[in-house]
């Protein structure tokens, strides 16, 4: 499933007599796959869906920073001990001896 919509597959030989079937399906936001012998080989899909998946992707440090802003921007307060306070052992560990 690509963008939200079920696959349709067709063979290539499948895929030759209905291009034009397939080229519409794509653009109403279907992605086809097109296989060989029952494998997939390669998807139609859209030209927004394509240039979607061309778009960069942020980092993870992109992502935190964007999320805090909009934590920040949204008033949203997160206390940490209320959400992991019980799963942090917080015991000083166990005796090493280093002699």
């Amino acid at each position: 499933m690509v963008g939200g919509r079920v696959m349709s597959q067709y063979s290539i030989a499948q895929a030759k007599d209905k291009l034009t079937q397939i080229i519409r399906a794509a653009e109403a936001g279907d992605s086809v796959e097109i296989t060989r012998r029952g494998e997939p080989v390669a998807v139609i899909l859209s030209i927004a869906a394509y240039q979607k998946l061309q778009q960069p992707r942020p980092t993870l440090g992109e992502a935190v920073r964007e999320f805090r802003q909009y934590i920040a921007a949204e008033g949203i307060e997160i206390d940490p001990d209320e959400i992991f306070g019980d799963i942090r052992d917080r015991s000083p560990g166990r005796e090493v001896d280093l002699s």
